[in-house]
């Protein structure tokens, strides 16, 4: 989980790498920091898109989550067909 405290970090490395250069250390620790984030960003993102739900013009509701599985299962087998 990313805190303040960490956004804070990437935003004062990214300034002094931009100023004056970093040492390795802070390189490495810019790196691990800013791979954090996108993790975090990426894992939240992931998790609104699964909740969302679309209602057609007919009252029916899609579930995305649900669509998108059935989709990626369906294309597995027929590049599993087309294999054979």
């Amino acid at each position: 989980m990313i805190t303040q405290k960490d956004i804070d970090r990437i935003n004062e490395l990214y300034r002094k790498s931009k100023a004056e250069g970093l040492t390795e250390d802070e390189a490495l620790e810019q790196k691990a920091l800013r791979k954090a984030y996108v993790t975090a960003f990426r894992d939240n993102l992931r998790g609104t898109l699964e909740t969302i739900k679309i209602q057609n013009p007919d009252g029916s509701i899609i579930d995305v989550k649900e669509r998108h599985e059935e989709k990626m299962k369906k294309e597995a087998e027929e590049a599993f067909e087309k294999g054979n």
